[in-house]
């Protein structure tokens, strides 16, 4: 059975996603423009890089914003789960993004070392912008994750790790412009490749998360639903339960025995009685099926040998 959801709170949820993906797209873009202009100005690879980097988190935004209109739609004859993966679609793109600017900054870095170019202008007004932009990428990674908790948005989570790897390479990139200013012009393009370094990280975490989704990746503890089953009257015993899903659409299966001498129509309303519980346990549950067995000799070897070997 589908749980009861309100259309209403699913659509709320939507806006809410969407909302702070429009506001961390406008921040993203200026922190990436402030970085790019001034590293450009100052001849800083680094600082350029990162700008780069942060230009890919506005570019995750828009993505981000694609795939939750689509992911938002209802179920239909072709989508009879609903159209939530595409939201993992979009972190997968997010991924991509971040795959491609971790080698075009590595390339540049190793070019920088190998011939050279000249050392990058540092001042006041470098450290200014970088410590700004900080600011703005830490603040902008806290809400995002936690609204992603709060949510279970698996697009808000990614998009939020790619924003936190921001916060690390300012980090690595204003130690970088004091190591410059310090007459080690070397340190700029090596903290490049602490920045690609950085950057390849983040796309792996982001396509770890991907693949729990399109993997089929359990998402909830089988003993917590097993035990949500058990405690439902005319329920015998439980085997073979079975989540996958998004963080914020799991499909749950499972099978429940009851007494072999019950009817058809009791040993129904057992099962419903089952679905209901495990929607109400998990709000995050959208939609569940339970088998109804008997539980004769068979079936408990059956419930014997799921239990052993979870």
């Amino acid at each position: 059975m589908g749980c009861s959801r309100d259309d209403s709170e699913a659509n709320a949820r939507s806006v809410q996603v969407r909302r702070i993906l429009w506001a961390i797209l406008g921040l993203n873009l200026g922190v990436a423009i402030a970085k790019m202009l001034y590293g450009a100005v100052t001849r800083s690879l680094a600082m350029t890089a990162d700008g780069f980097h942060s230009l890919f988190d506005g570019t995750s935004n828009v993505i981000g914003l694609v795939g939750i209109s689509i992911a938002s739609r209802p179920a239909d004859r072709n989508h009879p789960y609903g159209h939530a993966k595409y939201e993992t679609y979009a972190s997968a793109g997010i991924g991509l993004l971040l795959a491609v600017a971790a080698w075009r900054v590595g390339v540049e870095s190793i070019r920088r070392l190998i011939g050279g170019g000249g050392a990058p202008e540092v001042n006041a007004g470098s450290f200014a912008v970088m410590l700004a932009t900080l600011a703005v990428n830490v603040g902008v990674a806290t809400w995002e994750r936690r609204a992603g908790m709060r949510l279970k948005s698996d697009l808000l989570m990614a998009d939020a790790s790619h924003t936190g790897s921001d916060i690390l390479v300012s980090l690595g990139v204003i130690g970088g412009l004091a190591a410059v200013r310090a007459g080690y012009p070397v340190a700029d393009p090596l903290l490049g490749l602490v920045v690609c370094g950085f950057i390849a990280r983040a796309a792996v975490r982001v396509f770890r998360s991907v693949d729990e989704t399109l993997s089929d990746r359990a998402r909830l503890d089988p003993r917590e639903v097993e035990a949500v089953a058990l405690g439902v009257p005319g329920v015998l015993g439980c085997h073979d339960v079975r989540t996958r899903g998004t963080a914020s659409h799991v499909a749950v299966d499972l099978h429940v025995q009851v007494d072999p001498e019950a009817s058809i129509t009791a040993g129904h309303a057992i099962a419903e009685s089952v679905e209901r519980a495990v929607c109400e346990r998990f709000p995050e549950v959208s939609d569940v099926i339970a088998h109804v067995e008997p539980l004769d000799e068979y079936q408990q070897s059956k419930t014997k040998r799921w239990s052993e070997g979870v």
